[in-house]
């Protein structure tokens, strides 16, 4: 009876474990050699803690079921026993110094970013991330890409609501990727639980991590630092790729990014910059502004009809370069490009009314970033 009893108790406790972790109860094993150590880890102690609660309850009740007054028991008086003493403090030590070894060898790997293959610099932003690849001259701006409507309840949800964006972050698998974090505002943490990396991102500070992903596939992450007024709405997507796939994505970026520089030295036509001012606007300027340019006054002005923007050019075209001190305003002089500033100055000195008529050039975008 009790060997039956037994083996009941450990099969509920292991189908319990196994549903935990398909219904996502438990942390996932993830797709990093630290991941999995981790979860390896948790396990381990899970376990531990498991069965000294087993044996701490199960003593207890046994004493008090065998002990109980009714059955006549009388309380043993003694002051001290120094046999139970010893193991009370003897056997918590051996079991932190087994808990202590594999974490300590866990978390020097974790802190390990040396030997990289590839230099990723992440920037947290209110409210989105900009990643560079460093020596590659390729950076853009990650940022959440779920229609508004969807957050309003306009429209139905998709399977990947508030964890969609609009350029996901690209890496090769089986390369040891090193992150060097910042941020240009306020504190940001940039967390992805498939490859147990959470780090901070702080103003003036560059923290260091790392990754090595082993399979391809597409994983998400969110902010998980309390940042403001949107900070739900910073979401992490990261796409994976074999290595020769990547090194095909990460030529056609710097191939678009030379045209991109190039494309500060021609002129371009209204319809070409608003088109294209849209997007950057959409992007990067909404999440403030709204998506009609009404703003949320004081805190965000709105843009449509707003006279000062409508009448200063100069004025307008110095805010999105240099940001607006003492508010949420940042510069967006090292953030977007000559083409994207331009753009974007057009496309709201142009759209809900505004219709200024004004078209500002990237090449003048140029000349004010060098003074």
């Amino acid at each position: 009876m009790r060997s039956a009893w037994r083996w009941l108790l450990a099969i509920s406790l292991t189908a319990s474990i196994s549903q935990a972790q398909a219904n996502g109860w438990n942390m996932p094993v993830g797709v990093t050699d630290v991941s999995a150590d981790i979860y390896g880890l948790h396990m381990t102690i899970f376990w531990i803690c498991v069965v000294i609660g087993l044996l701490v309850f199960g003593v207890m009740f046994y004493s008090l079921f065998r002990y109980r007054h009714s059955k006549g028991a009388k309380a043993a008086n003694f002051h001290e026993h120094t046999s139970v003493e010893v193991l009370w403090t003897a056997i918590p030590i051996l079991i932190l110094v087994g808990m202590a070894v594999p974490a300590t060898a866990t978390l020097k790997n974790m802190y390990d970013a040396s030997d990289a293959e590839l230099d990723v610099m992440i920037t947290g932003q209110q409210w989105r991330w900009r990643y560079e690849y460093l020596g590659e001259d390729v950076a853009f701006n990650s940022s959440m890409s779920t229609p508004r409507a969807q957050i309003r309840g306009e429209e139905e949800r998709g399977e990947h609501y508030l964890l969609e964006v609009d350029q996901p972050l690209v890496l090769p698998i089986n390369r040891k990727v090193r992150f060097l974090m910042t941020s240009d505002d306020v504190i940001h943490s940039w967390w992805v639980p498939d490859f147990a990396v959470k780090q901070d991102t702080i103003p003036g500070f560059i923290n260091e991590n790392w990754v090595k992903i082993n399979e391809p596939g597409i994983y998400r992450g969110q902010c998980a630092e309390l940042c403001g007024m949107d900070h739900g709405f910073m979401p992490i997507v990261v796409h994976a790729l074999e290595e020769e796939e990547f090194d095909s994505w990460l030529a056609e970026r710097k191939e678009a990014a030379e045209e991109e520089a190039m494309g500060a030295d021609r002129e371009w036509e209204l319809a070409e910059l608003m088109e294209r001012g849209e997007t950057v606007y959409q992007a990067i300027c909404s999440s403030c502004h709204q998506g009609e340019g009404q703003g949320v006054p004081p805190a965000f002005p709105a843009l449509a009809g707003n006279q000062e923007l409508i009448d200063d050019l100069d004025w307008h075209l110095d805010k999105v370069l240099n940001g607006v001190s003492g508010t949420a305003m940042p510069a967006f002089r090292s953030t977007l490009n000559p083409v994207e500033v331009a753009a974007v100055v057009t496309y709201t000195r142009n759209a809900w009314g505004n219709d200024t008529g004004d078209l500002v050039q990237p090449s003048v975008v140029v000349e004010q970033i060098a003074q």
